[in-house]
């Protein structure tokens, strides 16, 4: 039976994911700075800020306490970014372009948890899917110029 205990977990497991995607965008854009991408690095960055808003809002209305930071999933993200900031700007995108792509499936496995209620799989699949749908696409857009 799913409670609102168990909901607010995954969610903040969700939370977690979020805040890891934008303490790793702040990063990129050291190494973008000045550069065409930084405005469209920006814009993805405020999306997932938006993300964390909403989950974090998502999460109180549950009765739990949300995450303030990425964990250990945020310390690896870091790492890869790290590196692909030294590799150059082809290798940044691509670990943030991995790093969406993890997100989106991290949802995908959400929605098919039976701990996540009904109205929080609603608000997964029709707004947080498609924002990581739609910075897949961004991404891979930069990457192809």
């Amino acid at each position: 039976m799913q409670t609102n205990q168990d909901c607010a977990e995954v969610c903040n497991s969700l939370l977690r994911g979020e805040l890891s995607a934008v303490e790793t965008y702040r990063q990129a854009l050291e190494k973008f700075d000045n550069e065409t991408e930084s405005h469209e690095l920006r814009s993805l960055l405020g999306i997932h800020q938006k993300s964390v808003e909403l989950l974090t809002d998502n999460v109180r209305k549950m009765g739990g306490k949300p995450a303030t930071d990425s964990g250990a999933w945020g310390d690896f993200a870091k790492a890869v970014e790290g590196g692909a900031k030294i590799l150059g700007d082809s290798a940044a995108l691509s670990a943030l372009k991995t790093g969406e792509e993890h997100g989106l499936n991290d949802y995908k496995r959400a929605i098919d948890n039976d701990d996540v209620m009904p109205e929080c799989k609603a608000m997964i699949t029709s707004t947080l899917i498609p924002r990581q749908n739609q910075n897949i696409a961004r991404l891979e857009a930069l990457q192809s110029k």
